[in-house]
């Protein structure tokens, strides 16, 4: 039995540590809830008070992009204190699960499908199954990911070493952050387009969740920034992530779609380019001999 002597210092500062990214793991569930019930609220509007229907929408997109900043942060804050555990990692991904799968579902459809297109309407049928695929795609994809951070402890000596520098696949905030923030710099619903336009816009829309399902279940790499900010280069990071916040702060709805879009075409396009790389040519050709 432990006496207060014999105590080891600060455990209970330690156990106060684990506290935090749970903490931001709980904003990140409340943000997903909150997103939900906005787009809900948002298709109920949309008949009588198109208006106020767009600030509902608005207040969905948002609330999905501080979800990331939330979901960030309790990863960032777990390597930094050390307090990573195995419940905290499924109870993160199941955070995503809403926030990042069914909250963009629901906005998605209420913004876009569910406003333009009747239930009889035929392409409302096809765009409730493009919504059910992104929400599948995003799921599977989180337990890829679960499985990825585990394989070194579970599979057999010799498996290659988990790369931390990138994700195999478009991590699912990205996905999600990009239809919000294509909500926030437009967030009156596409119906008040006309029915010529809404039904085009729409579809295109349709097109975009669909590429975002398959992106997510790709072996496309995409950036971690799980190791920028180490060493001398610290200072530089935090000067590019202040200009970046200035600019988010003065030039939200832009900023936030330039970002969105950047990230999800940068490992596309790292893919395109990896087909003129010398080394792919060299083992392309040592294959086909």
């Amino acid at each position: 039995m432990e006496t207060e002597q014999t105590k080891p210092p600060h455990r209970g500062l330690k156990k106060g540590l684990y506290l935090i990214p749970t903490a931001f793991t709980a904003a990140n569930v409340a943000m997903g809830f909150l997103a939900v019930l906005s787009s809900v609220r948002g298709f109920q509007l949309l008949a009588p008070y198109p208006e106020q229907a767009s600030i509902y929408f608005g207040y969905a997109a948002k609330a999905i992009a501080f979800a990331i900043l939330f979901d960030t942060l309790d990863g960032r804050v777990a390597r930094m204190t050390r307090t990573s555990t195995e419940i905290g990692v499924q109870l993160d991904s199941l955070a995503d699960v809403l926030t990042f799968g069914i909250a963009p579902v629901v906005l998605m459809y209420s913004w876009a499908i569910g406003a333009t297109f009747d239930e009889a309407n035929s392409l409302h049928g096809f765009g409730v199954f493009v919504l059910f695929m992104y929400l599948m795609c995003g799921t599977f994809r989180l337990a890829r990911f679960n499985l990825q951070g585990t394989r070194p402890r579970v599979l057999l000596e010799g498996t290659p070493k988990v790369d931390k520098k990138n994700f195999v696949g478009l991590p699912i905030p990205a996905a999600a952050g990009l239809i919000a923030s294509i909500v926030y710099l437009h967030p009156q619903p596409l119906s008040t387009f006309g029915e010529n336009l809404s039904n085009v816009y729409t579809l295109l829309m349709m097109i975009l969740v669909a590429g975002l399902g398959l992106l997510m279940v790709s072996t496309i790499r995409y950036t971690s920034f799980k190791t920028t900010g180490g060493g001398r280069r610290s200072s530089y990071v935090f000067l590019i992530i202040a200009a970046f916040g200035m600019l988010i702060w003065s030039f939200p709805q832009y900023m936030l779609f330039g970002i969105a879009s950047a990230y999800v075409a940068h490992g596309i396009v790292w893919y395109l380019l990896g087909f003129l790389s010398p080394k792919r040519k060299e083992i392309q050709s040592e294959s086909s001999i």
